[in-house]
């Protein structure tokens, strides 16, 4: 089963592709927000192209296990992509995904990795996440 799985922020979305067999995760783009809406375009363009069975979105919390300030806008981001899709979607724990993603690609690079790669890595992260927890 294929699945995308998507990294929330205000400005921009990483997005990856994984899939059950493997448990593993690739990271595809990181999408720029249109006036502070998802480009529902291109999300649906890479909903079309990979036609997953289900989507996992990561939800950011603290260290004291609350929730960010700006979560309800990931839950939202949630509901609008099973309402446009009618697709399942799953929320995961993605604390500290965006720094282990930034330290991978700089141990891998050896320079400062840029924002896209990070959110793009960090969705694929989120996506093994979920997939080690469920499968």
């Amino acid at each position: 089963m294929t699945l995308l799985g998507f990294d929330f922020g205000p400005r921009k979305i990483g997005v990856a592709v994984g899939q059950t067999i493997t448990g593993s995760a690739t990271p595809l783009t990181t999408l720029r927000s249109q006036g502070e809406q998802p480009d529902w375009v291109r999300i649906s363009a890479l909903i079309r192209d990979w036609q997953p069975a289900a989507l996992v979105v990561g939800l950011p919390f603290q260290m004291d296990d609350q929730e960010v300030p700006w979560s309800p806008r990931v839950h939202r981001f949630a509901r609008q992509l099973e309402g446009r899709y009618r697709l399942p979607v799953h929320l995961v724990d993605e604390r500290l995904t965006s720094r282990e993603a930034h330290r991978q690609l700089a141990a891998r690079d050896r320079r400062t990795p840029t924002l896209e790669a990070v959110d793009a890595l960090a969705a694929a992260l989120i996506l093994e996440t979920w997939l080690c927890e469920h499968h």
